[in-house]
């Protein structure tokens, strides 16, 4: 039996249709009880709820409630009208219910229309790529799906606003955008520049975040986009996060390019994070970023310029001059994250970064993995790390996987690392082939404060992983760490039973494709039943097995908040065996 709709329901529906279709029903809505003022709420659509909350301001009577009383726009009050933002609230996770923010927003009403101008953008870019498209970007028309979720109805097409139109969306509810993404459909100068133009003019005093993905920006489009978003008085803009993804610039020599980006970078007071990741930048490109950096005022806390080809990008520089003395580049002085990653640097780019980094007193994460720096450039390297460990703010991250360095290199540099008073507490040397022998420096290094390192895939082997067993002998402070790909073989299982003892805080281990045998299975389980740590997920795949129905009774018990612990191979990964041979 089909239950009756309510009269609540159905009065509800009633006044949505009148919100959506005129102003009307508005002073009766704000003259209900509070309790069914309430009730409409939860029944209204984005749309309505939108049109009814921007006709009622919310104001404050003195008292200690901390809930806001509300009055219609003629200034008359109307009692305290419930809670508008839980309601949003509640609308934003039914329509985006995968989506997790991770700082939980204060104003849901801005991130619901955030999320849908997002949306409709990126809608409109998978039709602006198709054959067929003619016309503007801003003569688009929103599909039904998302008209049908802001609560758009067939009788609100006589209406004078053209409900349908992506140009609509973007004037109506572009300015709660604090965050817009924009792929390489929606940078094509033909169609959509003047568009997009008009919209970031139209957020430029709130908009904080920009981002470009797999776009081809042309002279003309950067100098568009960066003269909309500065103030034409005071010529600054208020961008506090500019991220430029998997793109280029169309020009051989991108002169003009440089100049126009180098000048929003240096008019940017409240830029915190720049990344010009995989974007086919040279040396004085990055030469050219570095300069502006120097002499910004603004507060740069990350600078990613990795997946680049910089090398050489700082040889030029005279370091004792005027530009690197600690006065100068408050950018520089603020910055905490710093990645190189991939930017083809040799051994001479890490002896300049390191006397650069001197005058970078405030850093925390540094990235150069990726790079050809060999011994001779982590050699030089080494000293910045030592006069770091004693800063205010020491270095708390370094990555350096695949930066063809030598077991003997890198030992010199753990060994430092090991008496240093505050070492870092993240470490990756993994894909460097090391050998055995770097065993007895690691063991030393497992000693300090590090509590996340990664030493995958650097030829340890069987040998490898009993000096370490015999190296390590007090407790440690590790929190996650990866061994992975490393051939250790049975002797792989026997240093984890003496960690999983030794690490009581240990929560994320990665010890696939080290060519186990079955016993370790046994070892590696009976190591479990005695620990008394935390450790939440262990990784075991590309470990040829084949278990039998002993063994799954035996994992069972192994399981945090209801998933399991280990890791196992599958049938699918079986079928191609492992190679770690370069």
């Amino acid at each position: 039996m089909v239950k009756a709709p309510s009269l609540i329901s159905l009065a509800a529906l009633a006044v949505k249709r009148e919100l959506l279709l005129g102003d009307d029903v508005i002073p009766y809505v704000c003259e209900l009880p509070a309790d069914l003022f309430d009730i409409l709420l939860t029944y209204l659509p984005p749309l309505a709820l939108q049109k009814l909350q921007t006709k009622i301001k919310p104001f404050r009577d003195g008292d200690d409630c901390g809930s806001p009383d509300y009055c219609f726009e003629n200034g008359r009050k109307h009692g305290r009208y419930g809670n508008f933002n839980t309601v949003w609230k509640k609308l934003f996770k039914t329509r985006w219910s995968g989506v997790t923010d991770q700082i939980e927003p204060v104003d849901w009403q801005q991130r619901y229309w955030e999320a849908h101008v997002q949306g409709c953008l990126d809608e409109a870019a998978e039709l602006v790529v198709l054959p067929s498209f003619r016309g503007l970007i801003s003569d688009i028309n929103i599909s039904d799906t998302i008209l049908n979720y802001i609560g758009y109805e067939q009788q609100m097409n006589h209406l004078a606003c053209d409900y349908s139109k992506l140009s609509y969306h973007c004037q109506q509810f572009g300015h709660y955008a604090r965050c817009l993404r924009l792929q390489n459909a929606l940078c094509v100068e033909e169609t959509c520049v003047q568009a997009l133009c008009k919209l970031l003019i139209q957020n430029s005093e709130t908009l904080a975040s920009l981002e470009f993905l797999h776009c081809k920006l042309s002279p003309s489009f950067v100098e568009g986009i960066c003269r909309s978003l500065c103030s034409k008085r005071k010529r600054i803009h208020k961008i506090e996060n500019l991220s430029i993804d998997i793109s280029s610039f169309i020009e051989n020599c991108p002169s003009s390019v440089v100049v126009e980006l180098v000048s929003f970078l240096s008019s940017g007071r409240s830029l915190c994070s720049l990344k010009l990741r995989h974007c086919h930048l040279d040396r004085d490109f990055g030469r050219m970023v570095f300069s502006s950096l120097l002499e910004a005022s603004s507060s740069l806390s990350i600078l990613d310029l990795s997946g680049n080809s910089i090398g050489g990008w700082l040889s030029k520089y005279d370091r004792s001059g005027p530009l690197f003395s600690l006065g100068a580049g408050k950018s520089l002085q603020s910055l905490r994250l710093l990645n190189l990653r991939g930017n083809n640097l040799c051994k001479a780019d890490a002896r300049d970064l390191g006397s650069a980094l001197v005058h970078i007193p405030n850093l925390e994460i540094l990235d150069i993995s990726d790079n050809t720096i060999e011994d001779d450039g982590i050699r030089s390297l080494i000293p910045y790390f030592v006069q770091a460990s004693e800063r205010c703010n020491p270095l708390v991250e370094l990555y350096l996987e695949n930066c063809e360095l030598s077991g003997r290199g890198v030992s010199q540099l753990l060994d430092t690392l090991s008496t240093l008073r505050r070492p870092p507490t993240s470490l990756s040397i993994a894909d460097n082939n090391l050998g055995s022998h770097i065993a007895a420096s690691l063991g030393k290094f497992f000693g300090t404060s590090v509590q996340v390192l990664n030493i995958g895939a650097i030829g340890l082997g069987s040998s490898g992983f009993r000096v370490l067993q015999d190296g390590v002998t007090k407790e440690l402070k590790l929190v996650n760490i990866n061994i992975s790909k490393n051939r250790g073989g049975v002797e792989t299982a026997k240093f984890l039973s003496k960690l999983m003892s030794l690490a009581p805080d240990l929560v994320e281990v990665n010890a696939g494709y080290n060519l186990m045998p079955l016993e370790s299975l046994t070892i590696i389980c009976s190591a479990l039943k005695v620990a008394k740590g935390h450790l939440q997920r262990l990784d075991l795949t590309g470990n040829n097995w084949e278990l039998q129905p002993s063994h799954v009774s035996m994992l069972s018990e192994f399981r945090h908040n209801g998933l399991p612990i280990l890791i196992l191979p599958t049938l699918q990964a079986l079928d191609v065996p492992y190679d770690d041979e370069p």
